[in-house]
């Protein structure tokens, strides 16, 4: 019987690159794998909003993810990197975090060009509110390093299966209040990549410290974002779009139960925060009237 199981290691330490002289704009680093149903819609929105650069890390797609991406970004938009690994340290046996290594990758090796990297999933938005873009937002922040952007948690809907249009026009149901979730609470961040010093998935480390601001500036530290006075959606809100569809959400809970005993937790685990979510929800327009906003000053 085994006594020890080896763990996963989801945090990296790195030393700040050397900014650029003329880095500016706003770049996105995600991993994919597969998602060539829904990342059309997300790529063309975050064009909308003012990212300057996609970096995308493939984990090994098999469908037609990365040759849509090409179709809808512009070359000099996009950059793409394989990354379909699965890698342990030699002496624990632990495992690195796939998703933890990319970022970090990004931050050091595409870092220096830009005054902000933001860092995010395929099924979560950035969605500017009272401004033209996610950079006009960032640009009110001043000199901040770290920006925590709190989930904002939509669940199917009323879908039962892929709706026509999109995502953003019929996903408009969300959990009222983030701060009030006992599951589905957590963040992602944008940085200013010379000053990271430690990564993670849903917060970084900036100057050696694990603190930043909310996107009006307000200050606290990671371990202190949970508080209500941290929330805030004023400028910029991250909108998860959890489940999608129901017929999404029974395919990605069927591949955990077929899978391990982890990955079976992890499937209730994700029921939990379905219920939650849709246990009070609200009607939430945020990205939805971006788009139309953007198309009517065409």
């Amino acid at each position: 019987m085994a006594f020890f199981k080896p763990r996963v290691i989801s945090k990296l330490t790195l030393s700040p690159q050397k900014s650029m002289p003329d880095r500016a704009g706003v770049a996105i680093a995600v991993i994919v794998k597969n998602e060539a149903q829904y990342i059309e819609e997300w790529a063309k929105f975050h064009l909308a909003a003012g990212v300057n650069h996609v970096i995308v890390y493939d984990n090994g797609s098999t469908d037609d993810t990365v040759a849509k991406l090409r179709q809808t970004l512009p070359q000099e938009a996009l950059t793409i990197t394989p990354w379909a690994q699965k890698l342990q340290d030699g002496r624990s046996g632990a495992e690195l975090h796939n998703q933890v290594l990319a970022f970090a990758h990004a931050l050091v090796n595409y870092g220096p060009r830009f005054r902000w990297m933001a860092f995010v999933d395929i099924d979560e938005f950035i969605v500017p509110k009272g401004v033209a873009s996610i950079g006009e937002a960032l640009a009110e922040l001043g000199d901040a390093a770290h920006v925590s952007l709190p989930w904002h948690m939509f669940g199917r809907g009323g879908n039962a299966t892929p709706p026509k249009g999109g995502i953003i026009s019929n996903y408009l149901m969300r959990m009222r209040n983030p701060q009030d979730a006992r599951y589905a609470l957590n963040w992602k961040c944008i940085v200013d990549p010379a000053r990271v010093t430690g990564v993670r998935v849903h917060g970084m480390d900036v100057d050696g410290k694990a603190e930043g601001v909310n996107d009006v500036g307000q200050h606290a530290t990671h371990k202190a974002r949970a508080e209500a006075a941290f929330y805030s959606n004023a400028r910029l809100q991250l909108n998860h779009y959890y489940t999608r569809s129901d017929q999404d959400l029974q395919r990605k809970l069927a591949e955990c139960l077929i899978a391990s005993v982890e990955l079976q937790k992890h499937a209730k685990r994700v029921m939990r925060i379905v219920d939650e979510i849709e246990a009070d929800e609200v009607e939430d327009r945020a990205a939805l009237d971006f788009l139309t906003d953007k198309t009517a000053a065409r």
